[in-house]
């Protein structure tokens, strides 16, 4: 009798947490639209999408010229967010200075800040007559804005805090108890950092650095005001803008292009989302 009555709160707690799974449908309605609003303009453009001449139009020369340079330019831009924003995101992550939330905000700014406010804010910088510009265009002769090395330095701009958030998130959230560790066995300050915290926080690393490079690799608002649009300076996505006002189909499957790299971005990174969640 006992095993009876046992079996059967066992059976009683799978269905309440069936029914705890089960989405009640005034939630569903509003699931179903979102769903649908999200989805329907990628099946739209996978409907209209010229499959006949894309190879064709991919082909072309100044396509294969701003895929490159997106290409290059957001790893370089992916290089130097992980040399500058990997120590930033320890400093944030670690240090006790007052006004240290206030920094973390300012820093995090390009995140929310519209991309075309962004590439203002550049060219009154790092711009010929800049704050620090101008400067550097009387001591060198170089001037940044509209050059090749304008677009890496709008796409780190905007795609660093990606990996800072994630890596600080990460440096948060490590075990300090191995470093303790190794500080008790004689390992300076960088050895730690270096051959500990590093590795500890490897997934956190990649992670972080996939969406900068994904990031940079979309960036538009930044990068048509800071450096233009010219042969050298003509990204992915500057293309896409200009080939939708001639060219639709075009238009249409440079964006299947970007469209595939985001695809490859979320599947590479879903076990981690899925599975880690908040540490993002």
């Amino acid at each position: 009798m006992v095993r009876v009555v046992r079996v059967e709160r066992s059976t009683g707690s799978i269905d309440r947490t069936r029914e705890r799974g089960t989405m009640p449908w005034p939630l569903g309605i509003p699931a179903a639209v979102a769903v649908f609003f999200l989805l329907v303009p990628l099946v739209a453009m996978l409907v209209r999408a010229p499959w006949s001449g894309l190879t064709r139009i991919l082909a072309n020369s100044t396509v294969l010229d701003a895929l490159r340079l997106s290409l290059l330019s957001a790893s370089a831009a992916t290089v130097a967010s992980f040399v500058l924003g990997v120590p930033l995101a320890w400093m944030l992550a670690r240090a006790r200075w007052r006004g240290l939330s206030v920094l973390r905000a300012l820093v995090t700014l390009p995140l929310v800040l519209p991309p075309v406010v962004g590439g203002v804010a550049l060219l009154l910088a790092f711009g010929r007559n800049g704050v620090v510009g101008k400067a550097i265009y009387d001591w060198t002769g170089f001037a940044l804005p509209f050059t090749t090395w304008g677009v890496v330095v709008a796409e780190t701009f905007v795609a660093m805090p990606f990996l800072v958030v994630t890596v600080e998130g990460a440096f948060r959230a490590a075990d300090q108890g191995f470093e303790e560790a190794a500080a008790t066995l004689g390992a300076s300050r960088m050895t730690i950092f270096r051959r500990v915290t590093l590795p500890l926080i490897g997934p956190s690393l990649v992670a972080g650095s996939v969406l900068c490079w994904a990031r940079a690799l979309g960036e538009f608002g930044a990068t048509i005001t800071f450096a233009g649009n010219n042969p050298d300076t003509q990204t992915m996505p500057i293309a896409v803008y200009l080939a939708n006002e001639s060219d639709t189909d075009a238009a249409i499957a440079l964006s299947l292009v970007l469209l595939l790299v985001s695809v490859v971005v979320l599947v590479a990174l879903r076990d981690r989302w899925l599975r880690q969640g908040p540490a993002l």
